[in-house]
């Protein structure tokens, strides 16, 4: 339990989009509810839309995305 909470609040601190200061929850959030693609990422999350456009968190989402797609196959798997 206590390892939950402390994950739970280092996603809601850990900047994925420095630029536009959007946490990690955010975007696990958007996995969650669907989001299956960077693009679908992006576009629920407003991420990639900075002055980078994407090149600092585009790689930070595909590994969420990845994370969340091995989650899936291994339901003990942390996400």
């Amino acid at each position: 339990m206590e390892q939950n909470i402390s994950s739970e609040i280092l996603d809601k601190l850990t900047k994925v989009c420095i630029c536009k200061s959007i946490p990690r929850s955010t975007m696990k959030k958007a996995i969650k509810n669907g989001a299956k693609t960077v693009e679908e990422v992006r576009k629920a999350t407003g991420a990639g839309s900075g002055p980078c456009g994407g090149r600092r968190c585009t790689p930070k989402i595909e590994a969420l995305l990845r994370q969340a797609t091995e989650e899936a196959i291994d339901p003990d798997a942390p996400f």
